[in-house]
């Protein structure tokens, strides 16, 4: 082979891994262990070139930890389950399972061309039996102790397709899908008990040092600790047995402010008044048209019912308060009732505002900036930073002048001290429902018997495998109306039962694959043993869009897990480092359609020239900005086209290049050329090798100093996750290597070096030319090169010249050279002859290997 051909080496270069076992797992007590996970893709059916990014972050981490000795298990699965597969199976007929199946065979047969690390003899998806089994199992055992419950729960209810949707689902207050007015409906749903943990999970990030500070803070805000005051108002006009309402706030310092009650239309109180009020009853319907999540209930319209119930402020029993049905307080926060203070709340004050009620402040700023204007008067709601202090005009005694928590640590105690309530800490983190009204998920294995109540499946009988012979014609969850699957004999007594028929939500899928990969064929969750060795994570990297419930999720599982006996205790923080990628991006393309509406243009349909950008047609085109590769938007760029171009290693080469890993990368043709001419180069720089004559070993010296500093810049590149860097140092040696007159031999020892410091990014490139110089074995498994010490000592230094105290020049000396020597090169500097213009210095001063001083 005459010139750099990736489509004939790359092929070549897997085929030699395989054959040698390269990537293969072993548990090796012997060894340091190594295991670096990236997030697990869902099996859409097409590879991007974001996961192409993905991927070849922990490809590299992966060879190079190899190389370095470590027991490396780098694997790779599949999170099977979910919507798309069944909507899929709605939309075009056929099964999930075949959709499913299929998208995944095709996305493995694009990603192997990449030339991944991945040991694929530990490949699963989340929809095999096998694993979802092993999940089942664990869901027993987490009911055993404790972890799992049923409740019934408020949830998104889409009427149309007939099932809970996700916050996330919920567009504009209709389903994602089938664009039906989603409803909040009340249902029994199984949840796991996480907000038992939210403490530990809250304090638990503090340890870990080598996450992202941005996702730290994300899960702190997640989890929501608040310190406040729980206490009741006594009611009149109630029905019985209402006679007190319970409220949380962590702003008791604005109890003298408060102007009336509101408690959710799923409040108890709210529940019994619909019951026998029809405008009750139909303004709270109304309300639960409005999604569950906080966001929904934000953007939409603040509506309110007043009851006509009336409660007393706990310090004056002369002072009622109205009590509304409003449609913006969640009843799984706090105890879905709240105090409104209309002055420090803007929400309040709009609410007050529309309904009439008094605004009243408790407290105003200590120096009011020009322009301000109390709410009371007009203005908005006053809300201080918790730090700022302000001054109390109807606080609590001796509290007057106190910053924000100051005075809520004041109210606190003052209204404890008086018998009112009492302080709570609170966590916004609420239990996480897990069922789902869908065919295509794991079967949450228990039974329903009308003699035992509900009992969990006998784990021999495991897996529930779900049924093949399911139709999608009819709305709604399949298993609800497949009488061989549903209807069952109860495990307990054996008398006829009927079989769960939610199945779980897709995030407990996700949220322990990482133990599933230690021992993927185990008969158990996990093997202790391999548990034991190979957890926990040392890297995993993934995007940020799942910095908050994949990875909190997942932290509770591993300690779930660990209390059930699957995981040891230094595993229930599962992920020590954690890297968050930036995304692959390009820019868009536009023609107008008659009515002015953008269609969209790929990539390759377009033209570029310096004037513009055409269709083959000659169309123009509207050249858009540069944002995030989407399908909508067609600014995609399909990664086997990339491999049938220019070979796998011009596309991770140029991923891992262009940018900061944690930043976006833009891609771009011209970009690819350049990338794939360097690599071009450098293999025809290790062709030439073997065809120089002796050369000159009088330059060895300096090529070989070039390439140790390479080594030591470029481990450090790798290991600080700057690949950018470390590709930068990498072109840097490669100008020194193509400049050097040194020999042979040299320039073969230089240029195998070379190889072994581009194989984590470019593998088949350095398998090729290690081949080619005669390098032992393959470069995958050769030792990481190692710097010497002794040729990173540099035998000059450089001095600078200082002139009456300010810097003039410099001049470069042995660094063992003589005093006198030295100043015998000051003297003859251009700038100091200059500056002394005939005349002797006062005086000259040499500071070995620092600095030399000149006085005129």
């Amino acid at each position: 082979m005459s010139r750099y051909d990736p489509a004939e080496i790359e092929p070549k270069w897997q085929r030699a891994w395989d054959k040698a076992g390269c990537f293969t797992a072993r548990h090796d007590p012997a060894r340091p262990k190594y295991y670096v996970l990236e997030m697990f893709p869902y099996p859409s059916g097409r590879i991007h070139i974001g996961h192409v990014r993905n991927y070849t972050m922990g490809d590299v981490v992966a060879r190079y930890k190899s190389s370095c000795g470590f027991s490396v298990l780098h694997p790779m699965g599949w999170d099977a389950f979910g919507m798309p597969a069944e909507n899929a199976a709605m939309e075009r007929g056929g099964h999930p399972k075949d959709w499913t199946y299929g998208n995944i065979a095709q996305m493995r047969d694009q990603m192997k061309p990449l030339g991944l690390s991945i040991d694929w003899a530990r490949e699963f998806a989340t929809c095999d039996p096998e694993y979802y089994g092993q999940q089942q199992s664990m869901f027993i055992d987490f009911m055993e102790k404790g972890l799992v419950y049923r409740k019934n729960a408020v949830v998104n209810w889409d009427p149309v397709d007939m099932t809970v949707l996700a916050n996330e689902q919920v567009i504009d207050g209709k389903g994602w899908r089938s664009g039906a007015e989603v409803e909040r409906r009340e249902l029994t749903q199984w949840f796991f008990r996480i907000s038992d943990f939210a403490g530990e999970l809250l304090e638990a990030l503090d340890g870990l040092k080598d996450w992202p500070e941005k996702v730290r803070l994300m899960q702190a805000n997640w989890i929501g600790k608040s310190r406040g005051l729980q206490f009741a108002f006594s009611t009149r006009g109630a029905p019985e047995g209402f006679e007190r309402v319970e409220v949380y706030t962590t702003r008791p310092d604005t109890l003298l402010g408060a102007s009336f009650v509101a408690i959710s239309p799923d409040h108890p109180l709210a529940r019994e008044l619909e019951r026998h009020d029809p405008k009750v009853a139909a303004f709270t319907a109304e309300c639960r048209r409005v999604g569950t999540s906080e966001e929904a209930l934000e953007k939409a319209e603040k509506k309110g019912m007043n009851t006509g119930i009336r409660v007393r402020h706990p310090f004056d029993d002369a002072w009622e308060l109205p009590v509304y049905i409003a449609n913006f307080i969640l009843m799984d926060y706090g105890t879905g009732a709240i105090f409104g203070c209309p002055a420090h709340d803007q929400r309040d004050l709009d609410f007050a505002r529309k309904y009439g009620l008094p605004v009243i402040s408790t407290y105003e700023p200590l120096a009011p900036e020009a322009g301000f204007s109390h709410p009371e008067d007009g203005g908005d709601a006053y809300v201080p930073m918790k730090s700022e202090k302000v001054r109390y005009v109807r606080g609590f005694a001796g509290h007057e002048e106190q910053s924000g928590d100051d005075g809520v640590s004041s109210a606190i105690a003052f209204c404890e001290d008086k018998g009112v309530g009492r302080g709570v800490t609170n966590y916004r983190l609420r239990d996480w429902g897990i069922s789902r009204q869908r065919y295509w998920g794991c079967p949450i294995p228990v039974v329903h018997c009308t003699t035992c109540g509900v009992v969990p499946e006998r784990k021999e009988n495991l897996p529930i495998r779900l049924p093949d012979d399911v139709s999608f014609d009819l709305p709604g969850n399949p298993l609800d109306r497949h009488p061989t699957w549903r209807d069952c004999a109860c495990p307990s007594c054996g008398a006829p039962a009927k079989r769960e028929t939610d199945t779980m939500d897709t995030f407990v899928d996700s949220s322990w694959y990482f133990a599933r990969f230690t021992a993927p064929r185990a008969e158990t969750p996990t093997d202790a043993a391999e548990a034991d060795y190979w957890m926990n994570v040392d890297q995993y990297i993934g995007g940020i869009e799942h910095a908050i419930l994949h990875l909190l999720y997942s932290r509770f599982f591993a300690r779930a897990m660990h209390i059930c006996g699957h995981l040891p205790a230094k595993s229930i923080e599962p992920f020590n480092a954690l890297f968050t990628q930036g995304m692959v991006t390009h820019e868009t393309y536009a023609t107008r359609s008659k009515d002015g509406r953008p269609v969209w243009h790929t990539p390759d349909e377009v033209t570029r020239t310096a004037e513009g950008a055409t269709l083959a047609d000659g169309t123009p085109v509207e050249i858009g900005p540069v944002i995030k590769m989407s399908k909508s938007k067609k600014n995609v760029v399909d990664p086997m086209d990339i491999i049938a171009r220019y070979g796998a290693d011009t596309a991770r080469w140029f991923v891992m290049s262009d940018s900061p890993p944690e930043r976006d990368v833009e891609w771009t043709a011209a970009g690819a050329d350049a990338t794939q001419k360097h690599l071009a180069r450098v293999w025809r720089l290790a062709s030439e090798v073997n065809m120089r004559g002796a050369g000159d070993t009088a330059h060895d010296e300096a090529l070989l100093k070039a390439m140790h500093r390479a080594i030591i810049e470029v481990t450090e590149g790798i290991e600080g996750f700057a690949f950018n860097k470390a590709v930068a140092k990498l072109y840097e040696f490669t100008n020194t290597f193509s400049r050097s007159d040194a020999s042979a031999e040299a320039k073969r020892v230089a240029m195998l070096t070379l190889a072994q410091l581009m194989s984590p990014m470019v593998p088949h490139l350095a398998e090729d030319i290690w081949s080619m110089l005669g390098g032992e074995g393959l470069v995958a498994q050769a030792p990481w090169p190692k710097a010497d010490p002794a040729m990173l000592a540099e035998d000059n230094v450089t001095l600078p010249i200082q002139i009456n105290g300010k810097r003039r020049a410099e001049i470069s000396v042995p660094k063992d050279m003589a005093a006198s020597e030295v100043e015998k090169l000051v003297l003859a500097d251009e700038a100091v002859v200059k500056a002394l213009a005939g005349a002797a210095p006062k005086k000259l001063i040499v500071v070995p290997g620092r600095i030399v001083n000149v006085v005129i």
